[in-house]
């Protein structure tokens, strides 16, 4: 029975045409609505090209989910082998070995020169590539058109409008922002300067710049003009009932206003306080990566680059309403007629990017924590030490255990 077996399986690779299907690449995203609609339009637009070597399959997976299954499949050779995530757990990948492959092989200057500068910088680690930009999200100043034509450019006159605008018996805001998210609070810190860690990775929280970003932070409290203890739920629903008339969002917001709010999109203000320097929000980069572990990189990068393209970018913007990080894309008349794509572009030129190391992850707790004292009514310089001090010990103990 052996024999006749390894007998019919020779015959069969004799003809390609019987043979066992061929391989395809498995493609993980986590792309819901219209975004998924447009994905898959790129993925088959890629598969019926006459030069594609391997077909892509697409597979949907749960955002909430996607991080960890890739930290747990990959490395294992269970996952996809292609994947697409934002930067900020790519360090981690990189340093837990086997998950992410380095593409520099596959990447020269003009390649590059293809995306805007900061999206590449986004997925480079440690001097290595590791991914090709597909699009950026950042937040920006959405504001009601019916409550606020002209929106403000700087905080000096983002204060004056947003006061004029409210009444708080009427539950009326100026500014509606998820003040207690560190994500959302980070664009004030980085417009005066400051960060979470310096080029060497070492934690900066009470830096002094932080700490004056937070001072103002305080004064806008104090202020009135803002909704106490923000969830994103209050923020969406004071805007859908014309009760906020300027909210900092990014994208994900927009699919959230009722049909009958007419809303515009520009860039955040700059900082009087700061000498006039813009508002700089963090910037998260989703990337298309290789997995460490996928037996057909070479085509897997084939797929990268594509997706990565002028005409997959256009779709993913027109259709998908994302913002490609692809820079020609924004030359074509229709995407740069879209005055959503338009501000969101002009957004990210002073976007900085949200930090890929490892240690990342740990910077959260402590931050929310110094966050929510500051809120509370404590004081910056002091809640800021306490998360220096949080941060610091746990990024010493991680660099104990390499």
């Amino acid at each position: 029975m052996r024999k006749l077996i390894l007998l019919l399986a020779a015959v069969l690779g004799a003809f390609p045409g019987v043979a066992a299907a061929q391989p395809k690449l498995v493609v993980w995203h986590s792309y819901r609505g219209a975004e998924k609609t447009a994905f898959e339009k790129v993925v088959t637009a890629f598969n019926a090209r006459p030069d594609t070597k391997i077909k892509v399959d697409a597979l949907a997976v749960p955002f909430d989910a996607f991080a960890d299954k890739i930290s747990a499949a990959v490395p294992r050779g269970k996952g996809p082998d292609i994947f697409i995530y934002a930067q900020d757990r790519m360090g981690g990948w990189v340093e837990a070995g086997n998950t992410v492959e380095p593409i520099d092989f596959y990447v020269d200057e003009a390649l590059k020169g293809r995306f805007i500068p900061t999206t590449v910088e986004a997925l480079t680690y440690r001097g290595n590539l590791y991914g090709l930009p597909l699009d950026y999200k950042v937040i920006a100043l959405i504001h009601n058109k019916k409550l606020l034509k002209t929106p403000p450019r700087t905080t000096a006159e983002l204060v004056k409008v947003a006061q004029g605008l409210t009444n708080k018996a009427a539950g009326r805001f100026g500014l509606a922002w998820a003040y207690g998210d560190f994500y959302y609070v980070a664009s004030l810190l980085n417009g005066f300067g400051g960060g979470v860690f310096d080029k060497a990775t070492q934690p900066t929280m009470n830096a002094p710049a932080n700490v004056k970003a937070l001072d103002l932070l305080v004064q806008w409290e104090k202020g009135g003009f803002m909704p106490a203890e923000p969830s994103s739920a209050l923020i969406t629903s004071l805007f859908n009932e014309g009760k906020a008339a300027m909210v900092f969002s990014g994208p994900w917001f927009l699919g959230e206003v009722a049909s009958d709010i007419e809303y515009g999109v520009a860039p955040l203000p700059t900082i009087n306080e700061a000498g006039g320097k813009p508002m700089r929000p963090w910037m998260t980069v989703e990337g298309v990566f290789v997995s460490a572990q996928s037996q057909h990189k070479d085509a897997a990068f084939d797929f990268v680059k594509y997706s990565t393209s002028v005409e997959p970018g256009k779709v993913m913007a027109l259709e998908g309403r994302q913002s490609p990080a692809v820079k020609a894309v924004y030359d074509d008349p229709k995407v740069a007629a879209d005055p959503v794509l338009s501000a969101f572009r002009k957004q990210v030129e002073v976007a900085v990017p949200m930090p890929n190391v490892a240690e990342m992850t740990m910077m959260w707790s402590p931050a929310t924590t110094a966050l929510n004292k500051v809120n509370a009514g404590n004081s910056p310089k002091e809640a800021m030490d306490v998360a220096q001090k949080a941060l610091q010990k746990d990024v010493d103990a991680l660099r104990k255990k390499k």
